[in-house]
């Protein structure tokens, strides 16, 4: 079935809810998107961690041991 025509079968078994289960749905939807929404931005999150790893291997290193003032 085609999501327009899951929407339109999901609306009309929401009209024959009593308002206490639609609401119930809606909130269960809400739910639904805001962890999509989650995945997405952790995906998001997680490439530009690796894009910044590679950022910093290429960088030259600043501190040498020579510039420690003690030694463990």
């Amino acid at each position: 079935m085609e999501k327009e025509q899951l929407i339109n079968k999901t609306l009309n078994t929401l009209h024959q809810l009593p308002p206490e289960k639609v609401q119930e749905i809606a909130d269960f939807a809400d739910f639904l998107l805001r962890k999509s929404e989650n995945v997405i931005l952790t995906k998001g999150i997680e490439k530009l961690s690796e894009q910044s790893l590679e950022f910093l291997n290429d960088e030259e290193d600043i501190y040498t041991k020579n510039d420690l003032k003690e030694r463990y």
